[in-house]
């Protein structure tokens, strides 16, 4: 069963790699949702993966760039979520240049996707169980705003239309 408006984000561990070596990211650092989600407004957007060609050509590129406008309607943070592991999620965000405004989130096992209702079995193109694309602002834990893409297009989870709904 898929989450909806007014639901209480489920609990999981996701990662992320917060520093760079010499070469890439540092070890992962746990993140726990519901706490990383307790007093604050988060966008939140969920993506079938890294370095897909909409992921990072549109959907990261467009929450930057409403970034301000974002932060001027309350949003204390973004985060992009994907089933990657953290390493790929923080060099990913560093080759995008978005790397320290946004977080990169790393789900490697799908458990928060499927928490959500929100995973996409990919196996037949040799990308197995990943994430469906979506936006949620996120207030306290509850979810507030939904937005899931119904197959692979990409019309109602870009920034545009979190920041529409949030007038």
């Amino acid at each position: 069963m898929t989450v909806k408006i007014g639901d209480r984000v489920p609990d999981a561990v996701l990662r992320e790699s917060r520093e760079f070596g010499e070469a890439c990211p540092l070890a992962p650092e746990p993140v726990n949702v519901v706490e990383a989600l307790k007093g604050r407004t988060v966008a939140v957007f969920g993506l079938p993966g890294a370095y897909t060609p909409t992921c990072s050509a549109k959907h990261v590129p467009g929450f930057m760039q409403h970034m301000d406008e974002l932060k001027a309607k309350g949003v204390d943070e973004v985060w992009c979520v994907a089933v990657n592991d953290a390493f790929v999620m923080a060099a990913w965000g560093r080759d995008l240049n978005a790397f320290g405004t946004i977080r990169f989130l790393g789900d490697g096992s799908a458990k928060w996707a499927a928490a959500l209702g929100l995973t996409d079995d990919k196996t037949d193109i040799g990308m197995g169980m990943r994430m469906k694309r979506f936006s949620m602002l996120v207030k306290d834990g509850v979810i507030t705003q939904l937005n899931v893409e119904k197959g692979p297009a990409f019309e109602v989870s870009n920034a545009e239309t979190l920041l529409q709904q949030m007038a």
